[in-house]
């Protein structure tokens, strides 16, 4: 199952595979899914599309400005 929305996404990160969404891991996965050069983002264009792929930049960054949210709090 391909998520469809933030939360979905986000359980499927957090709760299914056990990856915690820091603001770090965030930044990690930004700087290879922006990068369309890179095997790695070719692979996940190939498999799942380039639409999903601007999801996924989309999710990883709200989970980013949500982090320095939390810190200007």
């Amino acid at each position: 199952m391909i998520p469809q929305n933030f939360e979905e996404w986000k359980i499927c990160i957090e709760q299914k595979c056990g990856i915690p969404l820091t603001r770090q891991f965030a930044e990690q996965r930004l700087a290879i899914y922006k990068n369309e050069k890179l095997p790695e983002t070719q692979r996940f264009i190939a498999r799942y599309g380039a639409d999903h792929l601007q999801h996924i930049i989309a999710w990883f960054t709200r989970v980013v400005e949500e982090k320095k949210n939390e810190l200007s709090v």
